[in-house]
């Protein structure tokens, strides 16, 4: 079974946390059975597993379960592998963090993470997976509190959420968390993430770069690619999407293409966590949140790209991936970038010369 991995640029940020409580890291390593020196190689990578039984036992010496908060305090763009230098480049926060969700994989591919619009502003929403451990607490936390320093950090100001949720049940002590996102929080949340207001998303930052923004989306495509070729996940995920306009594609079409037989096909995607119909589905989802963005498609064009022959069962399963309808998602979606723009545009203009 293929295991999901964690980026050495991340774990050497665990490492960098833990050592911020006096541990001593090489030895845990050792405990563990982890190769301390792979950590100095930017292309060696860590299984999902044993970073968690990392943080399991980092807690248990310490006795901190509040021990992921520590990341906000080593944060910086090259923790984030090549992915953290793209944020960078971007012209806004919110387009930084359309990459992360684009390259999220090559820090960990334990992490599924989305950046969308939603009733109370803009969400970074996350979800770890494990393979044989359920994840840790702190593997969530260490995330959330990582990617509110980063914002900090690239904008050079202090930036603060409109809400923070955790899936984690209400800790003893809520000290380190105030200090740490100075925000309401929620806990027992139906996910992990942060919510920003959507002027904060837009404000230009001071490291944009268009030239190297595109030098950085070179590099992370092809390390993906790499990375991504000996999966069928992502090969089937390509191959839906090429036959998503013809209509709903079957299994039997899939595995044609790639040359597997629908047995093999089905086996692998299990083997990497997931299933046909459940990658047909998130394929899916993944489009309809792009086709809303372009106010010029209609819905009924969406629905026969996405291949629904009938555009009401697009509706259904729109309203499924989003309490809402796609109406009214795209609406909300538009008049929050309205407002943004608003907030940008000055109250007088000088007329034309």
């Amino acid at each position: 079974m293929s295991e999901r991995t964690t980026s050495a640029s991340w774990a050497m940020g665990i490492v960098k946390a833990l050592e911020l409580e006096g541990l001593d890291c090489p030895a845990l390593f050792r405990q563990l059975g982890l190769d301390f020196s792979a950590l100095d190689d930017p292309d060696a990578r860590f299984t999902q597993d044993s970073m968690t039984r990392l943080w399991t036992l980092a807690v248990e010496i310490s006795g901190n379960p509040a021990i992921g908060l520590n990341m906000a305090r080593v944060v910086r763009p090259a923790s984030f592998h090549v992915v953290g230098y793209a944020l960078m480049s971007s012209r806004t926060l919110a387009e930084g963090f359309a990459r992360l969700v684009r390259y999220q994989r090559i820090i960990a591919e334990s992490a599924d993470v989305s950046f969308k619009m939603l009733p109370e502003g803009y969400g970074l929403i996350l979800t770890v997976h494990g393979d044989h451990l359920v994840p840790t607490r702190q593997s969530a936390e260490a995330s959330l509190a990582c990617a509110l320093s980063l914002c900090s950090w690239l904008t050079g100001r202090s930036l603060q959420p409109r809400k923070v949720l955790f899936q984690a049940p209400e800790p003893v002590d809520l000290e380190p968390y105030r200090r740490a996102f100075h925000a309401p929080m929620a806990f027992s949340a139906a996910h992990d993430a942060l919510i920003f207001e959507p002027a904060d998303m837009e404000v230009p930052l001071p490291t944009a770069n268009e030239a190297m923004a595109a030098l950085h989306d070179r590099f992370a495509g092809e390390y993906l690619a790499r990375f991504a070729e000996g999966r069928v996940t992502h090969q089937a995920r390509q191959v839906l999407c090429r036959l998503l306009p013809q209509g709903e594609p079957k299994r039997e079409a899939v595995a044609q293409v790639l040359h597997l037989s629908q047995r093999t096909l089905q086996r692998r995607l299990r083997e990497e966590g997931t299933s046909f119909q459940a990658l047909l589905d998130d394929t899916r989802r993944e489009l309809a949140e792009q086709y809303m963005a372009q106010p010029q498609m209609t819905l009924l064009e969406a629905a026969y790209l996405l291949g629904f022959a009938d555009p009401s069962n697009f509706f259904r399963a729109f309203r499924r991936w989003f309490d809402t309808t796609p109406g009214e998602y795209r609406t909300r979606m538009l008049g929050v970038e309205a407002a943004v723009s608003d907030a940008r545009t000055p109250a007088c203009t000088a007329p034309a010369p």
